[in-house]
């Protein structure tokens, strides 16, 4: 009897979840009108298709689908679309696309992307987005989700007071570029060059990282930026978007780079993204831009010629009213014509085509197979999981603090305001998640716990609440503070003043271990660094750990980590700067490279020396690792393109460097690196191989940039050997003060690590 009530309520639930699919978006087989139009044909070539359907419609059709609520036409059966949703990192409801309800009350919520960036695995940020686009698929099958996503963020994270730079993988281009590439193929699924699973968007495009600091704020900024850190550092990310991950969308940012609002750049768009760079794909304003270039930068006389700048400069999609209202007025003032926005709509409708928007019925495309059964598996939160525990980063650990015994440790005072945190887990741009850990009770699994947060809030404007904490820790065998920022500290359009922890946050800190009868771990949960020099000076304090934002699972990644079921082997993705620093240097500066004449300490760990509270690529393990190398080669040579004569070879040097476009990339042979790792411990762990590299001296950067990195599981007391395979145009190059791309003659230094280091000289190929 229990079986048949059984398949009576799995019947009535399929015949739910079938009433909730969603319509064809376009071509419904059942429309006798459209299914012999040849946009309909999917045996053509989608060229064909789209101008057939282009050619369809009529002048204000066509401007009603320059905006991200794109309105339907009826008439040839084509329904409404909201081009609006997120996933950052799942599946999100910030944009209007996007509904959780229904069979879909939710997605799996994985770490926020700094926190991702930490575990330096391109194998698990791909494995990412494939999950979020089958979770993204399943809930535009059932009707409530879109297929075009303005995800992932890649700006550089140049300065740890911007609110955003929790959304990026970090302070390096190299690393955001990986990040960038892998992400985008996991999302859109590059099985075939015309079809894509869902439509990623790398955004904000460029030097975008100020929000809101000092009065200052990203709708009125304009960063002044050198062509050479627009060439090295803030386009790096975007370009290898574009190249390598196939993106099929770009955000143009609110600001103005020199002077030009970046929707409105005909250079940084047409000339760069869509020229240089053959963007297959759209271009989409920040939402708002378009109105804010005219209405907040006054950057045009009329509404007419901001809708003209932008469409000629190479916007096709505009999220906001602005195109909608003011493209016709700017056609009819002879500004734009109407093949200006053809060739919007040809990039934009191209990309729907190649989602299979306009194949019929969405259960007989790839993927159509995809439901509610496919969002919040148990494989996908197992994913989220086992993210956050590769992005932990044991910042400190004092010998014989960690890992905690269940059996020496019974009882754990849990204190913090983020010790029972949940929501605040997940960041920001997030959706509803599948379920959540907190802290407390990823803990609570492990011992007996003694709960007290100590602050109201990680404001902790008030001590009251210390005198039950310290009680606490003083009858508890081990204390975990878990300490750090939430959403209103540091967001979109909130950058933080200073880099200490806010509030009385590290008064209590202090005295809950000055208390502690057992070992004080400290656990910070916040994206952007914070300056903990007090605690990691401060002998009481055991242990420190980072763990960003590590998403649904997150107590449990650090229980497992506290208790050494996990062995840590997250890496910063950026610099921790003490207080002294962000003191004296403007988030409004963005020159990367320091300059002593006016006393400016640069950015990053590429270009500021001075002191730090923990460098990039940072952190600590419960065993040790060392590297050997078994193979790499001591001289590289550059072979030249055929047209340049080797009697002119001297005319291609300027400080003994040579043009990456006067180089025959691919007949250079790769740099193929052989390193040894052996784990020197007792327990097994996974380590990240960090590759540097430094020009010759005399070269335009001396610096050492990273240029390759590789995570490894190596078993207590083995040896793994890791290859990797680097680029000399692309590795070993740098921008000079003009924005070009040059490889420097002479003896690099290739740094493994902190402990190995390699030299490689490079030369010009005569022969060639």
């Amino acid at each position: 009897m229990s079986r048949n009530y059984f398949f009576l309520f799995f019947l009535f639930l399929c015949l739910i979840l079938s009433a909730e699919a969603r319509a064809p978006f376009a071509c419904d087989p059942r429309n006798g009108l459209t299914r012999s139009m040849r946009f309909c044909k999917v045996n053509l070539p989608i060229k064909v298709r789209v101008q057939d359907l282009i050619g369809r419609l009529n002048l204000q059709e066509k401007i009603r689908l320059l905006v991200n609520n794109a309105a339907g036409v009826p008439r040839f059966g084509i329904q409404g679309y909201e081009w609006w949703s997120e996933a950052l990192h799942g599946v999100s409801d910030v944009g209007p696309g996007t509904k959780f309800q229904g069979a879909f009350p939710g997605a799996t919520s994985f770490p926020q992307v700094i926190t991702s960036a930490a575990s330096f695995n391109a194998t698990l940020w791909q494995a990412i987005g494939e999950v979020v686009s089958d979770e993204a698929r399943a809930m535009y099958n059932g009707g409530t989700a879109g297929l075009t996503y303005w995800s992932p963020n890649v700006n550089i994270f140049r300065d740890p007071r911007w609110g955003r730079g929790q959304e990026t993988p970090g302070e390096d281009p190299f690393l955001a570029a990986k990040y960038a590439s892998s992400y985008v193929q996991g999302l859109q699924g590059h099985y075939n060059k015309n079809r894509l699973k869902v439509a990623a968007c790398c955004k904000h495009y460029t030097a975008y990282d100020l929000d809101n600091w000092n009065g200052i704020d990203r709708y009125h900024f304009n960063a002044r930026v050198s062509k050479q850190d627009l060439e090295d550092t803030y386009n790096v990310p975007f370009k290898a978007c574009v190249e390598e991950g196939q993106v099929a969308s770009v955000m143009c940012s609110y600001n103005q780079v020199n002077g030009k609002p970046t929707c409105a750049d005909v250079d940084l768009l047409r000339n760069t993204i869509r020229g240089q760079w053959r963007l297959n794909g759209y271009i989409v304003s920040d939402c708002d831009s378009v109105g804010v270039m005219y209405d907040s930068q006054h950057y045009t006389r009329t509404p007419e010629e901001a809708a003209a700048d932008t469409i000629k400069a190479g916007l096709d999609l505009d999220c906001g009213p602005f195109l909608a209202v003011h493209t016709e007025g700017a056609i009819t003032k002879g500004l734009l014509t109407e093949a200006d926005v053809n060739q919007a709509l040809t990039n934009t409708i191209t990309v729907q085509m190649r989602l299979g928007m306009f194949d019929g019925e969405p259960s007989a495309q790839p993927f159509g197979n995809l439901g509610p059964k496919d969002v919040c598996t148990p494989a996908h939160q197992d994913l989220a999981l086992q993210t956050a525990h590769q992005g932990i980063v044991l910042l400190q650990n004092r010998p014989g603090s960690l890992p905690l015994s269940a059996d020496q440790h019974p009882t754990i005072a849990v204190i913090g305001p983020n010790a029972d945190a949940t929501v605040t887990m997940i960041g920001n741009y997030a959706g509803v998640a599948c379920g959540y850990t907190s802290p407390l009770q990823g803990i609570s699994r492990y011992a007996k716990t003694i709960h007290e947060a100590g602050c109201i809030g990680v404001a902790c404007n008030s001590n009251q609440q210390f005198g039950a904490a310290i009680s606490a820790a003083t009858h508890a065998d081990a204390t975990v503070l878990v300490m750090g920022l939430d959403q209103s500290i540091e967001a979109e359009a909130l950058d933080r003043k200073s880099v200490l922890l806010p509030g009385h946050q590290q008064e209590l800190i202090s005295r809950v271990a000055m208390a502690s009868r057992g070992p004080t771990i400290l656990v910070l949960m916040c994206g952007g660094p914070v300056d903990v020099s007090f605690a990691k000076n401060d002998p009481k304090i055991s242990a420190i750990l980072w763990i960003g934002y590590p998403g649904q699972a997150g107590g449990t990644a650090i229980a497992d980590v506290l208790f050494g079921t996990t062995n840590p082997g997250g890496k910063l993705p950026m610099t921790w700067y003490p207080q002294d620093y962000v003191s004296k240097i403007s988030m409004a500066d963005l020159a990367m490279r320091a300059n002593p004449a006016r006393g400016y300490p640069g950015r990053t760990y590429r270009f500021y020396k001075g002191p730090v509270v923990f460098p990039f690529g940072f952190g600590l393990s419960y065993t040790s690792f060392t590297h050997s190398l078994a193979q790499a080669p001591t001289k590289m040579m550059l072979a030249l393109k055929n047209q340049i004569p080797n009697t002119n070879i001297s005319k291609l040097h300027t400080n003994n460097a040579i043009r990456v476009l006067h180089t025959n990339c691919d007949s250079t042979p790769s740099l193929s690196l052989h390193i040894d790792v052996t784990n020197m411990g007792k327990m097994d762990g996974s380590h990240t191989v960090l590759v540097y590299s430094t020009p010759p001296n005399g070269a335009q950067s001396t610096e050492k940039h990273l240029i390759g990195f590789e995570k490894v599981h190596v078993s207590a007391g083995s040896q793994q050997r890791v290859r990797m395979n680097l680029h000399v145009c692309k590795h070993l190059s740098r921008a000079d003060e003009f924005g070009i791309r040059r490889i420097s003659m002479g003896e690099h230094i290739i740094h493994i690590g902190y402990d190995l280091k390699h030299q490689i000289s490079v030369q010009v190929d005569l022969g060639n």
